[in-house]
C-alpha cells in the first residue's frame, strides 16, 4: 500500500518547528510493510490544504495527516476536512467524555474552546485519543483512507501504535514484507562511496534499494528489500550484505540502525561500565549526544569542558610542559586529557578532543579542522589526528562522531 504523509502548520514551513512526525511515521510504517511514497507539508491555509488532500487521495491508498486540530483559531484542519468530504459536524458525547476524563486527571478546568474539540465530522469514524483532547478521525472514499491525527508527537505516536497501524493492517490485508540492513561506513565522502558502489548498485535486484544517509564524517548505508514473501526479502538482504562486505572491507564500522551513542550506551550498561568526557573544541557536544539517550544516567558520570589551557592543567592534570612544548592541539595533551577525565570523574572509559574548530585560529602547522582525539578504556588508550575541513559546525559533529566511534571500537574489542 502506498502512503502519503501530510503535515500541517505554518510553523513547519518557516522552520520554527522541526517536522519529526514524518520521520517517525515513515520508519514505523516501513517496519510494518507500508511504503511511504510522498511527504507533503502545507501551511494553515484552507485552499492549500484542500489541494493537498485532493492530490494525496488521487495517488495514495492511505493518507495520514497530522496537525491543525487543536482548539485555537488557526487549527482549521477539521473544518477543511468537512469541506473536502462534503459534510457537517456534530457534537460527540463520547469524545467529550474523553476530554473530561483527561481534564479531571490533571485537575484542569475546561473552557469553551476545548469543549469544541468534541465537534467531529459527520461522515468519519472517530478514533479516541486516550492521551490528548483532540480526537483522531478516519475517512474513507473510493477504497482509500485518510486519517487525521494531532500534531503533538506523543499523541500521534500513541494513536499510530495503538490504533491506526492495527486498523490499517486489518483494512488492507497488508502482505508486503520489507526488510532493512543498515551499515555505518567511514573513510569515504558520499560521492566517493557512490562511485565505489556503482557496479554493486547496477546489479541489485529490482526489489532491493540502496540509500545513502550521510552524517559529518560517516555514511549510513541502508539496504531495503520489498517482497511478497518474507523469506525472499531476508535472503536478498543477506546476499547483498555479503557483497557489500567484500567491497568495503574494513570501512564498515557497525551494522545496526542505531546511532553511535545508543550503541555505546547499550554496551556500557551491559558491561556495567561508566563513561566521562573531556572536551575542548567540541565544547560539550559529545556529552550532549550521550545524555540525549534515555537512561544514560546509568552509565554517564559527567563531562569536563576544558576550553582553556588553565582548565586542562588545573582540572585534568595536563602538564604545563606538554602544553608549552606541543600545544593544546597535540597527541600528548589529548592523551593526558582523557587520562585526567577517567581519574577525576572516576570512570572506566572516556573520550577527549582538542582541535581547531574554526573558522579562525588555524596555523600553517595546524590548520582549521585539525583535531586530536583520544579514547580510553581502562588501561588501553588510543589517539588519532584528523583533518576535517573548514566549517565549524561540521568539524564539531565530525570530531564528536569519531570520538565515539573510537571508543565503540575499544568496547567491542574488549
Amino acid at each position: 500500500m502506498d502512503v502519503e504523509i501530510i503535515t500541517i502548520g505554518d510553523e513547519l514551513l518557516i522552520g520554527q518547528v522541526i517536522d519529526t512526525n514524518s520521520a517517525w511515521m515513515g520508519q514505523c510504517l516501513g517496519d510494518e510493510g507500508f511504503r511511504v511514497v510522498w511527504r507533503t507539508t502545507v501551511g494553515d491555509v484552507e485552499e492549500d490544504m484542500l489541494e493537498a488532500f485532493n492530490r494525496a487521495m488521487q495517488r495514495a491508498d492511505i493518507v495520514l495527516v497530522t496537525g491543525g486540530i487543536g482548539p485555537t483559531n488557526d487549527d482549521i484542519t477539521k473544518k477543511t476536512l468537512c469541506k473536502y468530504f462534503g459534510c457537517g459536524m456534530h457534537f460527540s458525547d463520547e469524545v467529550f467524555e474523553n476530554i473530561q476524563r483527561i481534564f479531571n486527571r490533571s485537575n484542569r478546568k475546561m473552557n469553551e474552546l476545548t469543549r469544541n474539540q468534541a465537534l467531529v465530522p459527520d461522515n468519519c469514524t472517530v478514533v479516541q485519543n486516550r492521551v490528548g483532547t483532540a480526537p483522531c478521525t478516519w475517512f474513507e472514499r473510493d477504497n482509500r483512507v485518510l486519517v487525521s491525527m494531532p500534531g503533538v508527537p506523543s499523541e500521534m505516536k500513541w494513536l499510530m501504535s495503538n490504533e491506526i497501524i492495527p486498523r490499517l493492517k486489518t483494512r488492507f490485508n497488508q502482505n508486503l514484507f520489507i526488510r532493512h540492513q543498515t551499515c555505518w561506513v567511514a573513510g569515504f565522502t558520499e560521492s566517493a562511496l557512490a562511485i565505489k558502489l556503482t557496479d554493486f548498485e547496477k546489479q541489485l535486484p529490482s526489489f532491493v534499494k540502496l540509500a545513502y544517509l550521510p552524517q559529518p564524517g560517516l555514511i549510513r548505508l541502508r539496504l531495503s528489500a520489498y517482497a511478497e514473501k518474507e523469506e525472499e526479502a531476508i535472503v536478498a538482504i543477506a546476499e547483498q550484505r555479503e557483497k557489500l562486505h567484500a567491497i568495503l572491507a574494513g570501512n564498515i564500522l557497525v551494522e545496526e540502525d542505531k546511532v553511535i551513542e545508543v550503541q555505546i550506551g547499550e554496551i556500557l550498561r551491559e558491561k556495567h561500565l561508566h563513561i566521562g568526557t573531556a572536551e575542548s573544541c567540541t565544547g560539550g557536544h559529545i556529552a550532549g549526544m550521550i545524555t540525549s539517550v534515555a537512561g544514560s544516567s546509568d552509565y554517564f558520570v559527567g563531562g569536563i569542558v576544558s576550553y582553556s589551557n588553565e582548565v586542562k592543567h588545573r582540572v585534568l592534570g595536563v602538564s604545563e610542559e606538554s602544553l608549552s612544548k606541543y600545544g593544546a592541539v597535540s597527541q600528548e595533551v589529548v592523551e593526558q586529557m582523557v587520562a585526567g577525565a577517567t581519574r577525576v570523574l572516576d570512570c572506566d572509559c572516556a573520550v577527549a578532543t582538542s582541535g581547531v574548530a574554526g573558522p579562525g585560529g588555524g596555523t600553517e602547522e595546524k590548520p582549521v579542522g585539525t583535531v586530536w582525539i583520544a579514547a580510553k578504556l581502562k588501561d588501553k588508550t588510543v589517539s588519532e589526528c584528523f583533518h576535517f575541513g573548514t566549517i565549524r559546525d561540521q568539524n564539531i559533529q565530525r570530531a564528536s562522531n569519531m570520538a565515539l566511534l573510537m571508543l565503540l571500537k575499544l568496547l567491542e574489542e574488549a
